[in-house]
């Protein structure tokens, strides 16, 4: 049985930078959470007194979480008949279950309290429990609201617009860390009082879920969705959403998956092995380079206050505030001058006086794959300083210059997957690969802008959500239902099943994380064995690893320079997978 779809996605919004920042605007308050936890969840584990063996083995959620989440939401949404669309229900539920999650991380200490007096030793082990509970389902939530906003980009956009739309989900991420790293670099206590929270980090999570359920929010208002009637069949008749076939579905694509898809992911793989310790443990290695050489330096008595955790996590949100600007900045100019799909049929005649300028600069500019490139050598030969760090300055130097890197990493592949996905859906033939017959797609009422005459009753859902197929002034449909291809003619393009492939690019995309966790441990376990003495200053002082040789965590972020060296080598090899 083949699928049936009603209406056209619509996004709101007069102009098309407006339509982009509302559907966009969930980005924004994914990476402002992901901000506040890369921040202050790792110094907040060291301060409940873990080792950073132990908090290495903790931050196995975020793989863990992506590894099984992504995948499964994303097939499970690919198939939803919600009359509400295939992706918005996820990033509702997704986001309410994060913002409690994040509230619970902030108050473990206080929710702790009301069950059991805290100053004993099984108290303080309910208290890590819970703490790492909270940030398994915080993690486990959040994966599944990024599945279905990657996935409502593509299904949202056409094939040329699938690159803008990447790069303006970069720019509201940039933007979110930006204002999330700002926030946390001020003393939000002594600035706002304790009517939020009596501690930086009580105040910062309370924002973040106020965050990602305002800017989830918007986007859901923002964007109507193409519906879903009747699900597309396995030759044998069975849906492919029930029971164990959701996962023979997700194997057997991801045993089967085109070349140039299989290309992208290898190069996110060896990418993400670099970059994992980097966005873990990053703002606390800045933290501990003050701690450790800046604080001894400037004499005795200088390190004074009691919230250390907060001095930490301030200090790291500094650093990581200016990198945000330059990610930002980046994300902003960088898709300037990079050759973009709609660039290829641009035929609009500048002035004379520059056309041979304007010419030569639109022929100048790289593909985004060299681009991509370009980012892993980038960031590969900043953290190959990274063990050499003896000063906060440098070590804010580094982490700064990767801006840019990240903000490329963060939009190439996104938006090479989306236009790779969109070119699948739209070629009958490439559904033969995963068992289907030619005509695996029906679109009712998708006759596109212009031709009212083509809908049906099955748009009914559209009108009755008070939106018309055509631009009513308030909400401009993008017409992605009937694409050109490059002889000109009419194709199909739903993006039907890019909830799966993205999911299997995090698959990807988290497999190197378990690999990243596990150098990690190895590295703590033999050069920082012992706590923190930055942090975890209840314990005896026998309990503290020494300082005296190099950092752990720089000797990690020399490891993913070389995985980085990888990364360019084999995303280089793309330019020659067909």
């Amino acid at each position: 049985m083949i699928s049936s779809w009603s209406g056209q996605p619509a996004i709101k919004g007069r102009s098309e930078w407006v339509r982009m920042m509302l559907l966009c605007a969930v980005h924004f308050g994914i990476t402002f959470t992901w901000g506040v936890e890369m921040t202050y969840c790792t110094p907040y584990l060291l301060n409940l007194g873990l080792t950073k063996s132990q908090t290495s083995l903790v931050w196995i959620a975020g793989p863990l979480s992506g590894l099984i989440t992504q995948p499964i939401v994303g097939a499970l949404a690919d198939s939803t008949r919600s009359r509400w669309g295939r992706r918005r229900p996820y990033i509702v539920v997704g986001s309410i279950i994060v913002a409690g999650g994040l509230i619970t991380l902030g108050w473990t200490k206080q929710i702790v309290s009301l069950f059991m007096p805290t100053d004993t030793d099984f108290a303080r082990l309910v208290t890590i429990g819970l703490a790492v509970l909270a940030l398994y389902v915080t993690d486990f939530a959040i994966n599944a609201v990024m599945s279905c906003s990657r996935s409502l980009l593509v299904d949202t956009l056409p094939i040329s617009k699938q690159q803008t739309g990447a790069a303006w989900a970069g720019r509201m991420g940039s933007l979110g860390h930006i204002i999330g790293y700002g926030m946390g670099a001020v003393d939000l206590p002594g600035t706002f009082g304790t009517w939020l929270g009596g501690t930086q980090f009580q105040q910062l999570t309370l924002i973040a879920a106020l965050g990602i359920l305002i800017t989830a929010s918007t986007t859901c208002w923002a964007v109507t969705e193409r519906v879903l009637i009747s699900a597309r069949r396995d030759r044998n008749g069975s849906n492919t959403q029930s029971g164990l076939k959701v996962f023979r579905q997700i194997w057997s694509t991801f045993l089967d998956l085109p070349p140039r898809i299989q290309g992208i992911c290898w190069a996110v793989f060896w990418g993400w092995i670099g970059w994992f310790p980097f966005n873990v443990y990053g703002s606390t290695w800045v933290g501990e380079t003050y701690f450790r050489y800046d604080v001894p330096a400037m004499g005795e008595g200088t390190k004074t206050s009691t919230d250390v955790l907060g001095d930490m996590g301030r200090i790291g949100s500094y650093t990581l505030t200016i990198y945000s600007f330059m990610t930002f900045l980046g994300a902003w100019l960088l898709p300037l001058f990079v050759r973009a799909p709609e660039d290829e049929g641009y035929t609009a005649r500048p002035p004379q006086s520059i056309a041979r300028l304007a010419e030569g600069f639109s022929k100048a500019k790289p593909e985004l794959l060299s681009v991509w490139v370009v980012g892993h050598m980038l960031f590969a030969s900043a953290m190959c300083f990274a063990p050499f760090a003896r000063t906060f300055r440098f070590a804010t130097a580094l982490v700064v210059f990767c801006g840019i890197p990240w903000s490329i990493v963060s939009w190439a592949p996104v938006a090479i997957m989306g236009i790779e996905v969109n070119k699948i859906s739209s070629d009958p033939a490439s559904y033969r690969r995963l068992s289907d017959p030619p005509e695996s797609i029906e679109l009712r009422g998708g006759g596109g802008i212009g031709h009212p005459s083509t809908a049906t009753a099955t748009d009914l859902i559209h009108v009755e959500q008070g939106l018309s197929p055509i631009d009513d002034g308030y909400n401009t449909t993008f017409s992605n239902s009937h694409n050109q291809n490059s002889s000109g003619s009419s194709v199909s393009s739903t993006g039907e099943l890019s909830g799966i492939y993205f999911g299997i690019l995090n698959i990807y995309q988290t497999i190197p994380q378990f690999i990243g966790t596990f150098i990690s441990t190895v590295v703590f376990a033999v050069l920082e064995p012992g706590k923190s003495p930055e942090l975890a200053t209840d314990a005896h002082p026998s309990e503290h690893h020494g300082t005296d040789g190099p950092n752990a965590i720089a000797v990690c972020l020399f490891i993913g320079a070389g995985a980085a060296t990888i990364a360019a080598v084999v995303t280089r090899r793309l330019k020659y997978i067909q």
